[in-house]
């Protein structure tokens, strides 16, 4: 650890929420390719693209995260039971509606958010700017994502004040 002036022990900790994010992201990934292959509707066409976009969004993330573990010197986890055993998020089945699964991956979104900002805690404690930026720029990303597929789902008779007030 030393190329990186970082306390082994300290990192540690942020690698072990590091792995478990990667597993959410493994998930995840999967989650949306059940979704792009199974969509169906008027909105298939939109939908069966943006569930291609964010899959490939989430693959990049994938190695972005594996490649941080192998940064600060640790090995990221990378066997599909120990993903299903470590991750947040759970599997899902493919005969969803369009609004279903827009739902579920808001849910997951706030999940992931969740374990990312435990990252980004960690890292802090252990005063690891790297993996604090990486993952902030997440978060971003992420929050921004969840904020369309939200108004999506919302009816064109709503308006962003009427749901503020719910």
């Amino acid at each position: 650890m030393n190329y990186l002036g970082l306390d082994k022990e300290k990192i540690a900790l942020t690698v072990d929420e590091l792995n478990i994010l990667l597993a959410d992201y493994h998930l995840y990934y999967q989650k949306l390719r059940n979704f792009h292959w199974n969509v169906i509707g008027k909105n298939f066409f939109d939908l069966h693209e943006k569930f291609e976009e964010m899959y490939d969004d989430a693959k990049l993330k994938v190695d972005e995260i594996a490649e941080r573990v192998l940064t600060l010197r640790f090995q990221p986890t990378s066997n599909l039971s120990e993903y299903l055993k470590m991750s947040n998020l759970e599997e899902s089945i493919s005969e969803l509606t369009d609004y279903d699964m827009i739902e579920q991956l808001i849910k997951d979104h706030g999940t992931i958010l969740s374990q990312m900002r435990k990252v980004v805690k960690a890292a802090d404690a252990a005063g690891d700017e790297g993996t604090i930026d990486l993952i902030g720029a997440y978060i971003r990303e992420l929050e921004k994502t969840s904020w369309m597929l939200d108004a999506w789902k919302m009816k064109t008779t709503e308006n962003h004040k009427a749901v503020v007030a719910e």
